[in-house]
C-alpha cells in the first residue's frame, strides 16, 4: 500500500471533509443524526464478519494523530494537535520508564487506567502507553464508588493489578468512605500508584501509603506532571526501569531527558531554586509537546511563546528545589493576590484538607475593592463528619494568620467537576463573584451547580 503523504494542514482540513461519523446511542438520550453522513456504531459493527482484517492506513510521521480540546478552565477551549511520530516516540519511551516495561516483571504488569478515554490521560495511560509497550491494560467504565466504594480495590485483587492511575479527586472521594473499604482487600500485587491530573495533597499521599501500599517498600507512589499539551507526563520522581521512585512530598519529580525547565519571574528573569514563579521550558522542546492549535496558529504563538521571549510558557506556577525537583502550585490564573501577598490554591487547599473533617476543598480568589482579592473557600466534609464555617475559618487563620482574608465559606456535598475529575474553580469563582459561568460542556453533574447556587444565595 502506498503511504499517504499529506501535510499537517492538508490532513487537518480533511477532518472537516465528507467523513462518516460513527454515532453511539446512549440509553435514554437523543443523539442528533445527519442522514447520509452519520451511522449508528452498533449497526455498522454487526455487518463486519468474524476474523475480518483491515489494512492500516499508513501516514507520514508528521500527520496529525488527534485533536483534543482543553476543558476551557482558563477561557475558550483550545484544540491541541498531536502528531503521529512525535507523540508515539515520547509515549513509548516515557511510559516504559514509568512502569518498568524493560524489567523482569514486565509480563506480570497489569496497568489499571481509571482515566476517562476523552481525557488526555485516557489517551496516554489507557491506550497508547501500555499497548505500544506490549503490556496488559485494564479499564473500568463506571464511577469509582459504584456499585460500592471498594470496587477499585476489588478489581485490583481480582485481576492482579500492579500499576494504577487515578486522579487525586477520585481518591479523595473514596477517602470519604473511610479506610475500612481498602482494608477489606489484600492489594498485595500493587507496585506503583500514579495520582495525576491535579496536585496531590499530603493527607491523600499518606492515606495511599498506609491503606493501599500498607507500608510495603515494593509499592511506590509517583506523582507525575504533564498537560494536555504534552504527550504523557514530562516529569516524574524516577523510573521503574531504573529501580523505582524517590518521591518527595509536594513534588512532581525531575524533568525527563531533553526537557529543560526554567522558573521565571513576571519580567521573564530566571529565578534560583526555591523561588516561586512561572514554569517555562527552554527550546528545543522534546517530542512530547503539541504541534499547534487546531486552525489557530496565531493563538498557539500567543498562548505559549509570546509572554516570555525565547521560552515556552506552561501556564503553571511553581518552583524547583536544590536537587532540581519541580513543585507545581497551580495555574497562574489561580494564584490569589490579597493586599500584595500571593497565595497559591494548593497552599490553602493543603491546609484545609489537613482538617480531620474535610474530604475535599477548593479555593478561589473573589474580587475585593480594598484588598484586590479575598478567599472564597468551598468545603466537602467527610462522610458522617460535621464542620461549621467558623471552624473552617479558625483552622485556616491558625496557619496563615492575617494574610487569610476570607470573603466566603461554603460547605457542600459535592464540588462542580469536569468529567475527568478536575474541580472547576472557574465556575466557583464566577458564581461567587456574580460573573458569567462560561463554557460548561465538560461539567460532570448539573446537581453540583444547583447545590452551589442555593448555598450562595443563603
Amino acid at each position: 500500500m502506498t503511504p499517504l503523504k499529506p501535510t499537517v494542514d492538508e490532513a487537518l482540513d480533511a477532518v472537516d471533509g465528507d467523513v462518516a461519523v460513527l454515532m453511539y446511542r446512549h440509553v435514554g438520550a437523543e443523539v442528533p443524526m445527519k442522514k447520509g453522513r452519520d451511522l449508528l456504531w452498533q449497526e455498522e459493527i454487526s455487518k463486519i464478519p468474524p476474523n475480518a482484517y483491515a489494512e492500516p492506513e499508513w501516514v507520514e510521521g508528521e500527520a496529525p494523530l488527534f485533536i483534543l480540546y482543553t476543558s476551557g478552565t482558563t477561557g475558550k477551549p483550545k484544540g491541541i494537535v498531536h502528531l503521529h511520530g512525535a507523540y508515539m516516540v515520547w509515549i513509548r519511551y516515557a511510559f516504559s520508564h514509568m512502569t518498568g516495561a524493560e524489567r523482569e516483571f514486565r509480563d506480570d504488569i497489569v496497568f489499571f487506567s481509571t482515566a476517562d478515554i476523552g481525557w488526555i490521560s485516557g489517551h496516554h495511560y489507557g491506550v497508547h502507553g501500555p499497548l505500544l509497550n506490549g503490556l496488559t491494560v485494564l479499564w473500568y467504565e463506571d464511577a469509582p464508588d459504584y456499585p460500592h466504594p471498594g470496587v477499585w480495590w476489588e478489581i485490583t485483587d481480582t485481576y492482579g493489578v500492579t500499576h494504577i492511575l487515578f486522579s487525586p479527586t477520585a481518591l479523595r472521594l473514596l477517602m470519604r468512605y473511610g479506610e475500612e473499604w481498602p482494608l477489606r482487600y489484600k492489594l498485595d500485587t500493587l507496585m506503583a500508584l500514579y495520582p495525576t491530573g491535579e496536585v496531590l495533597n499530603e493527607e491523600a499521599y499518606h492515606w495511599m501509603v498506609k491503606y493501599l501500599c500498607r507500608g510495603r517498600e515494593n509499592c511506590q507512589v509517583a506523582d507525575v506532571w504533564g498537560q494536555t499539551e504534552t504527550a504523557c507526563f514530562v516529569t516524574a520522581p524516577g523510573s521503574m526501569n531504573l529501580g523505582g521512585f524517590r518521591y518527595k512530598y509536594g513534588s512532581v519529580g525531575l524533568p525527563y531527558p531533553t526537557l529543560r525547565i526554567a522558573i521565571l519571574n513576571d519580567e521573564g528573569r530566571e529565578l534560583p531554586p526555591g523561588e516561586k514563579g512561572h514554569v517555562a521550558v527552554k527550546p528545543p522542546l522534546p517530542p512530547a509537546f503539541l504541534h499547534t492549535l487546531w486552525r489557530d496558529p496565531e493563538r498557539y504563538v500567543k498562548s505559549y511563546w509570546s509572554t516570555f521571549s525565547g521560552y515556552y510558557l506552561t501556564g503553571d506556577i511553581g518552583y524547583v528545589d536544590e536537587e532540581g525537583y519541580l513543585y507545581v502550585l497551580g495555574r497562574s490564573d489561580d494564584v490569589i493576590k490579597i493586599a500584595g501577598h500571593r497565595l497559591s490554591t494548593r497552599e490553602v487547599e493543603d491546609i484545609l484538607t489537613a482538617h480531620p473533617a474535610v474530604a475535599e476543598a477548593a479555593v478561589v480568589g473573589i474580587p475585593d475593592p480594598v484588598r484586590g482579592e479575598v478567599l472564597g473557600i468551598f468545603i466537602v466534609p467527610k462522610m458522617d463528619a460535621e464542620i461549621t464555617e467558623e471552624e473552617v475559618a479558625q483552622h485556616i487563620r491558625k496557619t496563615l494568620g492575617p494574610v487569610a482574608v476570607i470573603g466566603r465559606i461554603v460547605i457542600l456535598n459535592k464540588l462542580p467537576k469536569t468529567r475527568t475529575g478536575k474541580v472547576m474553580r472557574r465556575v466557583l469563582r464566577a458564581y461567587a463573584s456574580g460573573q458569567p459561568l462560561g463554557d460548561l460542556s465538560t461539567l460532570e453533574e448539573q446537581e453540583a451547580l444547583e447545590e452551589l447556587k442555593k448555598a450562595l444565595v443563603r
